[in-house]
């Protein structure tokens, strides 16, 4: 891209971060130090001129000047706020953090002389956070001073790290942060990866809905402080599926609607759909007893072991509710295929070849639901045999719900199955059906005889 860049437009082109062809240029820093005004000095040096698209500096490149391109991970641009109006205080947190760090001094470390080593280059005591760029500053818009800083490697310092350690280095100064200001847009996961760090310090569950954890997340590092954190309008991801029509999803409906939507003339949603919806409130079930359990009282020093069967729920009930959907669509390929033009032998031979594709994909799609809705026998048993007593009946719904999803499932399976014209391949589909079902009576029965025991001991 830089190299195209530079041929087309003529604007010399520096490449940056993953894209650097030189090491040292890895730094964003070190490819714009001296700005507009050292592009002649740099052109003229073959050691800083450009990557590509290097020339004598002309009055074109006065109008234009240079270019970077450069690819790396994803930046947040993040503002802590101080209950301080000392630009000189929140500089000092700053540079407590930042990676660069501060000089080092000799004598008094705020007004001694800066040390120096053998080439004159200040000597550096590096702050503690890696990845990091930080400046304080003061703003008049607000009245208060804030840490302002770039954090360039979101994996090594997580955005709640970084809130965690200015924090500790305010206080350490006698400061306090107030809040947290995004610039621009954030990743989801470094909200979601928030609000379970903040979650885990309070000895609390992490598999509770997606929604419930971004709401920690934003109380926890307040992100309303200053204006209302709005997800869908600062969520990276968000955005990006803000044009994206999801209303006609199933998933989308309210209970009532989906229920409606389920009784009326047309075929679909149908038992698929249903059962994978039934799978996916098995597993609802079995998770809401491991969150039950991590916060009961008495049992505090158990709440990761709950904690850790309660994300295994989370992401069973993701799979099982998008297999709701993916069953329909899989109906709907199936009518597609059958309204086929079928005028001629090459039309027929088309149609017939992508009834048979959509069949498969039919039979295919519950037969994930089965085995996505069978995992949920292992939570609901789990929270059966060593979960909070009181909740011992839910389990047991959850194992029903459960049984009642594979065997929806596998009906769906088999009446695909019998319309493939590939025998071999629909005998194979039918028997692993089969299996399932046999195994899921099995595993429903072995979580009942655990409740039935306890609800009447």
């Amino acid at each position: 891209l830089a190299e195209r860049i530079a041929t087309e437009t003529g604007i010399p082109c520096y490449c940056y971060e993953a894209a650097a062809l030189k090491p040292e240029r890895r730094n964003l820093a070190v490819c714009r130090a001296g700005e507009y005004e050292a592009i002649p000095e740099k052109l003229a040096d073959p050691a800083k001129a450009p990557d590509f698209g290097a020339r004598p500096y002309d009055e074109s490149i006065a109008r234009t000047g240079c270019t970077v391109v450069g690819a790396r991970d994803f930046l947040i641009a993040v503002n802590f706020n101080l209950n301080t109006t000392s630009t000189r205080r929140a500089n000092a947190i700053a540079f407590d953090v930042r990676e660069k760090g501060r000089p080092e001094r000799i004598g008094n470390p705020i007004t001694g002389e800066i040390r120096r080593d053998e080439n004159g280059k200040p000597v550096m005591i590096p702050g503690t956070l890696k990845g990091t760029k930080a400046i304080g500053w003061y703003i008049k818009e607000y009245g208060i001073a804030q840490v302002s800083m770039n954090i360039t490697d979101i994996n090594t310092t997580p955005l709640h790290a970084a809130f965690d350690e200015v924090c500790r280095c305010a206080e350490a100064r006698g400061v306090r942060v107030t809040g947290t200001e995004i610039v621009g847009l954030v990743p989801e996961r470094a909200l979601i990866d928030a609000g379970k760090h903040f979650l885990r310090k309070q000895h609390r569950s992490t598999g509770i809905p997606k929604e419930d954890i971004l709401d920690i997340a934003i109380k926890s590092m307040g992100l309303s402080d200053l204006r209302p954190f709005e997800p869908k309008e600062k969520v990276i991801e968000y955005l990006l599926d803000a044009g994206k029509d999801g209303a006609d999803k199933l998933t989308a409906l309210t209970v009532k609607g989906f229920a409606d939507e389920t009784l009326r003339e047309s075929p679909a949603p149908g038992g698929g759909s249903v059962a994978a919806y039934m799978g996916a409130l098995g597993a609802a079930l079995g998770t809401m007893v491991a969150n039950l359990s991590a916060h009961k009282p008495g049992w505090d020093d158990r709440w990761e072991e709950f904690s850790r069967w309660a994300d295994k729920g989370v992401e069973l009930e993701a799979e099982l509710l998008h297999l709701v959907d993916e069953d329909t669509e899989a109906f709907n390929r199936i009518m597609a295929a059958f309204g086929m033009p079928k005028n001629t032998d090459e039309d027929k031979r088309l149609r017939s070849e992508a009834i048979q594709k959509a069949t498969l994909f039919a039979a295919q799609v519950p037969l994930e639901t089965m085995k996505a809705s069978f995992k949920a026998f292992e939570i609901c048993k789990e929270m059966a045999e060593t979960g909070n007593p009181n909740s011992v009946s839910d389990a047991g719904v959850g194992a029903l719900a459960a049984r009642a999803a594979v065997l929806g499932a596998g009906l769906n399976v088999k009446i695909n199955a019998s319309s493939l014209k590939d025998k071999a391949q629909a005998e194979a589909l039918i028997n692993e059906a089969n299996n399932l079902m046999a195994e899921a009576d099995k595993a429903e029965r072995e979580v009942m005889e655990i409740v039935e025991k306890l609800i009447h001991n």
